[in-house]
């Protein structure tokens, strides 16, 4: 009898973590690879916190999460998108989005369904749908589409086994988001096939041309559609691990059934929080998404000017280049970069097999990390391309 399971077996390590061991063992790096805030929370938010510790909120919540705050999040949801979710019974809040994504395959998945997933991705798509006993099924993107999900080419791996899709927009690692148009013509083939969509859509708030769309308003969609939110990104809240879902009551059951039996409820004080950053946190969190779109167009300017191509993400705060032109591959890129130049960033295979001849930096740095960074990255870039 084997000391491992199976299913673990099948799970590779993250890419990103494989790689981030190198950085540790290294000093003074310019590191655009962690996908996090470099902003600190806002105090208010902290202070929130500390008060609720100070008058003694230490203690378990619902496994729902706190019943003040998912009036909140429903209160939030119905301005921002004109969708209704019961407090009671449509809202979910869990330990990340991470936590969210986990207990909804988990909740849903039977083995050997099949679950689509759009590549380059979030790393926890594939070893989640594993570890729940479903088949990824890979649906690659491309450049030439923005990164986007192909309607048509999602309609060729659709079987009698397809059971979920699982679209990551704002995007992770490309930075690219969908247009209305376009769930519109996913929302059909999941209409069509009866399927149910998890939406991640952490970046919401991080779209800098047009307003993100969910798919959950188009007709038809809110009852087959399990929303992954939460607050780490937008308000610079990624240590405090409270995220949330949002889906028909049968499905947050399901998930609650799992999340009591595991996590049991996200920390009070986190929630205590996340109730003060939808009450009051807006004006600070525009003021990083305004500093996000311009440090994205210094990035997206000067890797097109070190001559490694660079679509323009529209969303998250990724940039995500070509480097196909060195001769390199992604991984052997990143690791030389680190090497030669002091430089991070993470390899387009981490996201995917269709992420090779890529690489994934992050914007979320400062304007001056940024700039040395590109400089550096320009006196690599040049120097491969003379040697190739």
């Amino acid at each position: 009898m084997g000391l491992i399971s199976d299913k673990v077996k099948e799970v590779s390590p993250s890419g990103i973590r494989k790689f981030f061991d190198l950085v540790m063992s290294r000093k003074d790096v310019i590191s655009l690879g962690v996908g996090e805030p470099d902003f600190v929370t806002p105090w208010h938010i902290r202070e929130a916190c500390v008060y609720s510790l100070e008058q003694g909120y230490t203690m378990y919540t619902s496994n729902f999460g706190l019943l003040e705050l998912r009036q909140e999040i429903s209160s939030y949801i119905k301005n921002e998108y004109s969708l209704r979710y019961s407090p009671k019974k449509e809202i979910l809040v869990t330990v990340g989005v991470s936590e969210a994504l986990d207990l909804a395959l988990r909740a849903v998945v039977n083995p050997g369904d099949e679950i689509v997933i759009p590549e380059p991705s979030y790393v926890s798509y594939k070893p989640c749908t594993t570890l729940a006993g479903g088949k990824p099924v890979i649906l690659e993107t491309k450049v030439s589409d923005d990164f986007q999900v192909n309607s048509k080419e999602l309609q060729k791996i659709i079987t009698s086994k397809t059971k979920v899709i699982i679209l990551g927009y704002p995007n992770n690692p490309t930075g690219a988001i969908m247009p209305r148009s376009k769930l519109e013509e996913i929302a059909k083939i999941a209409l069509k096939h009866n399927l149910i969509i998890i939406s991640d859509e952490i970046y919401d708030q991080l779209t800098y041309v047009g307003k993100h769309t969910s798919i959950a308003t188009l007709p038809g969609m809110k009852e087959r559609t399990i929303l992954l939110r939460g607050f780490s990104k937008s308000y610079a809240m990624t240590g405090w691990r409270i995220g949330y879902a949002l889906s028909n009551p049968k499905i947050i059951e399901a998930m609650m059934k799992i999340h009591q039996y595991t996590m049991l409820c996200a920390p009070i004080m986190g929630q205590k929080g996340a109730i003060e950053a939808l009450r009051n946190g807006n004006k600070e969190m525009e003021e990083m998404v305004e500093e996000y779109n311009q440090r994205r167009k210094v990035v997206v300017k000067g890797l097109n000017e070190i001559g490694l191509f660079c679509f323009e993400p529209k969303g998250a705060f990724y940039a995500f280049p070509s480097i196909k032109k060195t001769g390199l591959s992604s991984e052997e890129f990143c690791q030389r970069l680190l090497k030669e130049e002091n430089v991070a960033v993470v390899p387009g295979t981490a996201f995917g097999e269709c992420g090779e001849g890529y690489v994934r930096l992050s914007y979320a740095a400062s304007l001056p990390d940024i700039n040395e960074a590109l400089s550096r990255m320009g006196r690599f870039v040049r120097k491969y391309q003379h040697i190739r």
